[in-house]
Formats: structure tokens, sequence, C-alpha cells
């Protein structure tokens, strides 16, 4: 092969796979010396990506992990994998990496081919997860095409649909999306309106890049997460809770797996949480999901609900007519 650029992508998508390439196995294949196989190496090299040689009989070259990640060469169905499973961590998440997932779901779905995004497309339309989340679903293409707005200040239009039904067509420049554990939100400068909104990404419709880019705004927060949050409290009714844990302040930070509270130790077997919700439901099944005993301290609201949701539990634990069998 003595096409140069041809033979090193060649060259690089052997590499990428498990294995070591003896110099004069590459040789062979591509129909050049060692010495150019050598060059060609040192190229990649050059390029970031971190090719180690092993001498001996059984020595070779291999592709091994590096200081940061260089592109990598995919061929069609390992693109098509990859769309699907970020397609799903988008729409789906595990927490923590819904994010991650679309932007990396908007850097795939720019550069695939059209005949590659059909099949993507065509499989997501065949198949359906067993267990939906929690929140309204969202198309994870439409949070590509949000994500890729946002990384590129372009502003964008849509449809949206407000609370009381209401539809409007919006221009906006977008600033960044934020997750919460059962919705997405958009958070913009409103073009019509002159100020930010946050926007729910599941009432929008249509999302289009208008191709107009412009100079990112300073948003009047520390960061994005916390103007949507500061902004949701606003709008709706706000609950606040304060209950002493009988667990150690340790052990409760491990059950929340990394979720942000308002926790202070009280002593070594017990620790305070200060929490805020929408509705005392959701504070009663956070409390509960913790499994260790615990006294509410305020509003004294939450331990009626309790109370109540206590005698309900135990009437349905005793049977037909309420009455606990022996």
């Amino acid at each position: 092969m003595t096409d140069t650029p041809a033979r090193l992508l060649a060259l690089l998508s052997l590499l990428q796979t498990p294995r070591e390439w003896p110099g004069s196995e590459l040789a062979e294949r591509f129909g050049v010396s060692p010495r150019t196989i050598r060059r060609d190496i040192d190229r990649l090299r050059e390029l970031g990506y971190p090719v180690e040689a092993t001498m001996g009989a059984i020595g070779g070259y291999r592709l091994v992990a590096g200081q940061a990640m260089p592109p990598l060469l995919l061929d069609d169905e390992e693109a098509v994998a990859i769309a699907v499973g970020l397609r799903t961590g988008a729409g789906h998440a595990v927490e923590g990496i819904e994010e991650a997932s679309v932007r990396a779901l908007a850097k795939l779905l720019q550069v695939l081919p059209s005949r590659l995004r059909h099949r993507v497309s065509a499989l997501n339309s065949a198949t359906e997860p067993l267990l939906p989340g929690d929140g309204p679903q969202v198309d994870p293409e439409d949070l590509a095409r949000m994500a890729v707005a946002v990384a590129q200040h372009e502003r964008l239009r849509f449809h949206y649909r407000a609370a009381d039904g209401s539809e409007t067509r919006r221009l906006v420049e977008p600033h960044r999306l934020v997750s919460t554990k059962r919705r997405w939100y958009l958070v913009a400068w409103d073009n019509d309106r002159a100020d930010w909104r946050i926007f729910r990404v599941d009432r929008m419709r249509e999302p289009f890049l208008t191709g107009v880019r412009t100079p990112p705004r300073e948003l009047p927060a520390a960061d994005a997460a916390a103007y949507v949050s500061g902004k949701l409290f606003e709008r709706a009714p706000t609950h606040r809770a304060v209950v002493a844990l009988h667990a150690p302040v340790d052990e409760i930070r491990r059950r929340l797996r990394g979720a942000p509270a308002d926790l202070e130790p009280i002593d070594d077997h017990r620790c305070r949480l200060r929490m805020r919700a929408d509705s005392l439901e959701w504070i009663a099944f956070r409390l509960v999901m913790l499994r260790c005993d615990f006294d509410v301290l305020e509003p004294p609201e939450l331990a009626d609900h309790l109370r109540e949701l206590g005698d309900r539990v135990l009437r349905a634990a005793g049977g037909p007519g309420g009455r606990l069998q022996s």
C-alpha cells in the first residue's frame, strides 16, 4: 500500500484491536518494508497515539492507554452499537452518566453516515426497555441536537408546550442541559423575552439548529444546575424537613450514593438530615429508603403523613379486614 495516509489509517485500525502485531506481519500485510512500518509508528506517536513496542521473538506493536484519549476508528457495526448504547444511556440513564451520554451521542451523530443513522433509528424503534424511567421520556436525538447547540453557541428554534397546554414557538440561545432524576431541562436565553428561561425538554418539539452563532452570555447563577434548582423551588410549593437518623453520618452518605444532602453528625451513632422537596410523599419515600430508624424534628405534617402511611401499611399486612394474621 503506497498511499501513506490510507496506510496510517489501516495501521491504526489494526492496532486498536487487543493484540500485539509483529513488525514483520504488518510489513507483509501492507506490502512495505519493516523500516516503513517503524516510520509509520513514529507518525502515529507524533499524532498522540501511545503505541508501545516490545522486543523479542514474540514482540511487536500494540496500542496502550495514554494520558488522553485520541480519536478512535470504528467500523460500521461498532459505530451502530455505540450509538444505540448512548441513546439508551441518554433516554433511560444510569445515574451519573446521563449528560456524558448526551454529549458523546451528539459528537457521534454529527459524523455518522446517513446509512448508519438509518440503522440506529431502526434498531431503537424496534426495541423497548422493560423498565422505563420514572420521568417523562425524551428523544435522545433531540437531546443530542440541543447538546450541539450548546457546544457551538448556536441559536435553537422549537415549539414549546406550557403547563397550561398552550403552545408557542421559541428562539433561544442554549446555555446548558441539566438532568435531574426525573426530567431534563434546557437553560437558555430567550431572545423574544430578553431573559433567561428554563424549558422542560419533554415539552419541546421539533428543535431546529438555525446556524446562527452568538457569543456566550453570563448566567446569573453559580452554575446551570443551581439556576434550575432555584427556579424550580420558586415555582413549586416547597416542603422542608429536618429529621434525626439513627445511623452514622458516613453510613447515610453511602446509602445516598453520592446524592447531594445537607447532613451533619449528632454523635457517633446519629446524624441530622435537612431536606427540601415538592411533596411530603417524596420526602417520606426517601426517608423510608434509607433503611434506618429516624425521628421527625419538623414539620409536624410530615409526622402525620408517616403515621397515616404506617397505618395503611399495617392494614395491608394484616390481610382481609385489616386484622393481623397469626
